[in-house]
């Protein structure tokens, strides 16, 4: 893989976490997919437009975006190897043809000027080292005219996942996640922050609207909090721990959760993030 300057986001999702994601992906669409509607919606993909998947992971949203333009295609890009094998794999077994994937870094890679009508991305803008050279490097990929469309995390007490984590903050050392402005999980938190990015990438037309979604975490209680102390943060803080503190933590988090099962069992929660949309502008001499 060349042309990577996130080299540790490159490290991460190639690694452990990258792994642990692509063999949940379905744990994670079921967590994320209440905002896959509004963010195809606000993309406006029509039936044959060309679509620029930012951040694909397994690839969920390119397969729906690629369905939404029979007449075009979709193109996912993620750094993460293990998540790009199970996204051709599923594309494969649903027999979506018109979708590709790339493995690749947004901020550098090398797209073909003006190929694209549409990116989207949802939950896959965040990390970049330098979000102005990323974003002005996917304006570039994109026609004149063309639109952009991404879903962003809202502020961290606003995810139902971090809300769940943070009831161990008497056990575990739970630290900060990640504030606006830095690379990471909430970078884009702040609307400020994502209009400045994206005015600065050369994008204009920025909208930011909020949107809400319930996500299913787990088949009950002790299920969802397995799957959050088994992953990203929740792991790391685990890893931390000892056997005791282990087992007070699942314990704490459980009984968190517990009200928040539904009558068939599944542990929903609900989070809110930013729908932000932005058009890349035809400069003089370019046509549409």
């Amino acid at each position: 893989m060349q042309d990577i300057v996130n080299t540790e986001q490159a490290q991460a999702w190639n690694g452990p976490e990258g792994v642990h994601w692509a063999r949940h992906q379905d744990r994670w669409n079921a967590v994320n997919e209440g905002f896959d509607e509004p963010l195809l919606e606000a993309a406006a993909i029509a039936g044959a437009h060309r679509i620029l998947d930012l951040g694909c992971g397994s690839g969920q949203t390119t397969r729906l975006a690629a369905l939404r333009a029979p007449r075009g295609g979709a193109l996912g890009l993620d750094l993460s190897g293990p998540m790009l094998a199970e996204a051709r794999a599923r594309a494969e077994r649903e027999g979506v043809a018109n979708v590709s994937f790339a493995q690749g870094d947004a901020q550098v890679h090398p797209f073909e000027p003006g190929a694209f009508d549409v990116g989207i991305s949802r939950f896959g803008v965040m990390f970049f080292a330098d979000p102005v050279a990323a974003f002005g490097n996917i304006g570039r990929a994109l026609r004149p005219g063309g639109r952009l469309a991404f879903v962003c995390p809202a502020d961290a007490t606003l995810n139902g996942g971090v809300a769940a984590l943070a009831s161990l903050r008497d056990i575990l050392p739970f630290g900060d996640l990640g504030r606006p402005g830095l690379p990471g999980m909430f970078s884009l938190a702040a609307p400020g922050r994502v209009r400045e990015v994206l005015t600065a990438a050369g994008f204009t037309g920025v909208t930011i609207d909020e949107v809400r979604a319930d996500g299913t975490w787990g088949d009950g209680a002790e299920d969802a909090a397995d799957f959050l102390l088994g992953t990203g943060p929740g792991s790391h803080l685990m890893r931390q721990a000892g056997a005791a503190t282990r087992a007070e933590a699942r314990r704490t988090l459980t009984d968190h959760l517990r009200p928040h099962e539904t009558e068939n069992g599944t542990v929903r929660l609900p989070s809110t993030s930013w729908l932000v949309t932005a058009v890349r502008p035809a400069v003089p001499g370019e046509r549409p």
